[in-house]
């Protein structure tokens, strides 16, 4: 097995390798307006890192968010293609659940990203391998009694100390944690979920209102 994970779900851009044991190479980099400049880079280089190639690569798993649609379906459809080109299994796994995987908490705590516009991306969890609720789009202060006295992870719990006044590293989500969850899960004959995008609200771009349609005569 050579998995090659990517995740552009949050601002960081981010790829890693892992070979069925352990995670051989992996490139992390924090920069929410480059995910389409940094993420084929970073895939050379965490190549170049294992001495391999891209053709060796025998399955793809990608982070499918949730995320803003800008961000995410850059590593969404970069991954397609790679499973296409090469003719392998592309995987999708649900971002929050590699950050509580990363976080390697053994009691109930919360994975909460940021999901701009004062909102956060979030969902709660048993331990670092099991989520309890599906992933959910809030502002904060409305889901504060359902997380209240509860550990978080994530740049959400991190920005907003009023709600997550518990919250933890890591901030970012790793391809390294992604990879390593995946692994794990083929390894035990789990099925992941299909590489398709949890965007859970419309994206920022909206037809204008009262738009005139103009037609020939």
């Amino acid at each position: 097995m050579l998995l090659l994970a990517l995740d552009t779900a949050t601002p960081a851009v981010t790829a890693a390798l892992h070979d069925g044991t352990a995670v051989v190479a992996s490139s992390s980099q924090v920069d929410a307006r480059r995910h389409g400049e940094l993420l084929l880079p970073a895939v050379d280089r965490v190549l170049a890192e294992a001495g391999t190639r891209l053709d060796a690569v025998t399955g793809i798993v990608v982070g499918i968010g949730p995320g803003p649609y800008t961000g995410l379906r850059v590593g969404l459809m970069t991954a397609d293609t790679f499973g296409l080109a090469l003719g392998v299994p592309v995987h999708g796994l649900c971002t929050l659940d590699a950050l509580a995987y990363a976080s390697d908490f053994d009691a109930p705590f919360v994975v909460a990203t940021d999901a701009r516009r004062k909102e956060v991306y979030w969902a709660r969890y048993a331990d670092s391998r099991t989520r309890v609720t599906e992933p959910a789009v809030d502002r904060p202060a409305d889901i504060a009694d359902e997380v209240a006295g509860l550990p978080a992870v994530g740049a959400g719990a991190l920005l907003y100390p009023d709600t997550f006044p518990r919250a933890h590293e890591p901030e970012h989500v790793s391809a390294s944690a992604l990879a390593s969850l995946a692994a794990e899960k083929l390894a035990a004959g789990e099925e992941l979920p299909a590489p398709r995008p949890l965007y859970l609200r419309r994206p920022d771009a909206q037809v204008p209102k009262n738009y005139k349609v103009v037609t020939p005569k």
